[in-house]
Parts: structure tokens; sequence; C-alpha cells
């Protein structure tokens, strides 16, 4: 079950739980979730759902704690639910399992290559947004992203993160503002999806020169970094962590036994070196399969990738 079914990011994971539970073979599968981010129509679908689904449910929460108790009662129920994505797993949720980026850390990718892009006595602005604020993957970004600049680049003056909003025209009319409210920044920095797209938007709009960079693997984000409108954008992964979740719960129906912990998924830095392999990967579902096919056997072969549940960042 994904956050919504209209953004790229939750297609992209909804495909790869497909893909990855057709690898394993031998069970249905079926994605659901709201149209949009909507976490009390998502806890209804979860209670539909798991009146078919016993073999068990990966789902990607919009607000974990909103979805913490129906998550409880179908674990009571006796059917095994992975967490995939949303930055970590709300207590009650009796989830043991979650398929998640390290959050922070991808933070701290964007903050290195913001500071290999500028001088090291940099003293201007860096502002940073984030179209959800409070959802707990974009604050750990968000903070990554703060604490690696004043590491990097400790003459800045760091502002945000700031709510762009999840709409996507409020959101480009908030980066709008803030390029025009800003005009000594150095870097427009934003921690979701709908930011890269707006970002590289308006950085063509104004011909600017400040950097952009967010966290997006959407096709008008790619394009922004072919035309140079966005530095760099970092990809979550979603669809390897999707293909991850489908083909744990087709393995635990057929009798293999789930892990337990946070199970750390990469991320990918996306720049001007890579972008058109990226782009040849996304082009179908059979090439981000076999992309992901290695980095799905390296995920599920080793414990190294797994941590402490109460760990997740």
């Amino acid at each position: 079950m994904s956050q919504n079914t209209s953004r790229d990011f939750s297609k992209e994971m909804s495909e790869g739980f497909r893909a990855g539970a057709a690898i394993s073979g031998g069970v249905r599968t079926e994605t659901t979730g709201p149209d949009t981010h909507d976490g009390l129509k998502q806890a209804t679908l979860l209670r539909d759902l798991a009146t078919r689904a016993k073999g068990g449910i990966g789902l990607s929460a919009v607000a974990p704690e909103l979805v913490a108790e129906p998550m409880a009662q179908v674990v009571e129920q006796g059917v095994p639910v992975i967490a995939v994505a949303g930055g970590q797993v709300a207590p009650g949720s009796g989830v043991r399992l979650l398929i998640e980026n390290d959050n922070y850390e991808l933070g701290r990718v964007l903050a290195d290559a913001t500071a290999e892009r500028l001088p090291a006595d940099s003293a201007g602005k860096v502002v940073i947004g984030s179209n959800s604020p409070a959802m707990p993957a974009l604050d750990a970004r968000s903070l990554g992203l703060r604490e690696r600049l004043a590491e990097r680049l400790p003459k800045l003056q760091v502002i945000g993160p700031l709510d762009t909003g999840r709409d996507l025209g409020a959101n480009l009319n908030t980066w709008r503002w803030l390029a025009q409210a800003n005009p000594d920044a150095v870097a427009l920095l934003g921690a979701g999806d709908v930011d890269a797209i707006n970002l590289a938007a308006v950085h063509a709009e104004k011909g600017a020169t400040w950097l952009a960079g967010a966290f997006s693997l959407d096709a008008k984000a790619l394009q922004g970094v072919r035309d140079g409108h966005l530095f760099a954008t970092v990809s979550a992964e979603h669809f390897l962590k999707g293909a991850v979740a489908g083909w744990l719960l087709a393995e635990h129906a057929k009798g293999r036994a789930l892990p337990e912990g946070w199970l750390v998924a990469p991320g990918l830095l996306v720049q001007a070196s890579n972008v058109d392999e990226v782009v040849r990967r996304q082009a179908s579902e059979e090439s981000r399969l076999a992309a992901a096919r290695p980095k799905i056997d390296e995920l599920i072969g080793s414990a190294e990738h797994v941590r402490p549940l109460d760990q997740a960042r």
C-alpha cells in the first residue's frame, strides 16, 4: 500500500513491489493507496486490504502515527506487515521490519554535493525547504543537510527548513517567493520530490546562478539535471525498496522468516555525470528491475544492512 497513487515516488514503489514479488513467483499482488496524502483514508484502506491480503502487506505510511493502531490490529490478526519508507515505524504498531533509507545520511550527501560546488569560505545564504514538514523522512533529510552544511561551510547562513507545501502549484509559488526574497542565496535546496520539480522550474524562469538541488527521480527533475537547472537530485530508490518488500513477503508466504529491524536501503546521487544513465534505467519497469536486481540480492543476503529498528532516521 503506497502513500498515494498520484506521485511518481509512490508509483515507483508500487511497481517495484510487484516486480519483487514476481521474482519470487507463486503469489498474487495487489497495490492500492489514497489518491493524495490522506492518512485517515489510508487507515481505512489498510483495514479493507487486510481482509484479502492474508499473506502479508507492505505499507508506506503517509503519517506513521495515524496508521499505528490499524497496523497493530492487522498484525494481531496474524497478517505480516512490513513498513516501507516513511522514515520510521510508529510505536505501538507491532511492525518489526522497516525498509528505508538512512535519510539523515541522504541529507548529508546532498550537502556534500553542494559544498563541492561552493568556495570553502562561502558566506551567503542557503535556503532549505520541505514540501512535507513533520514527515520523519523529510525532517531527517533536512537535519542532515543543515548539520553537514554547517560542518563543511561554517560561514554560510542556513535558513529553514521552511514549509513549501505539498500542492504542486502552491509549492511553485513558494519557491518563486523564496528566490525573490533571498537574492543573496547561493543555494536553494528542497527535501522533497515536489521541491525538485519546482526548483528546476524556478531556476529556469529566473536564469538563476544559485544552486538548486532536491530529492526526486521524477522525469521533470531528471530533465532539470540534464538542462543544468538542478545541479543534483538524490533518489531514495523507491523502486528498490518496494521490490525488496515484495520479494520478502512472497518468500515469507512460502515459509521464509522475515528479518527484523531497519533494513537500510541505499540512495543515489544524480548529477550531470550519471543522469543519462539514470534516464535510461528509468525508461521501463524491465530496465529498472535489471538495475535493481543485484542490489536486491545484496540487501536480502547480508545481515550487515540491518540495524536496530529504533535507530531509523
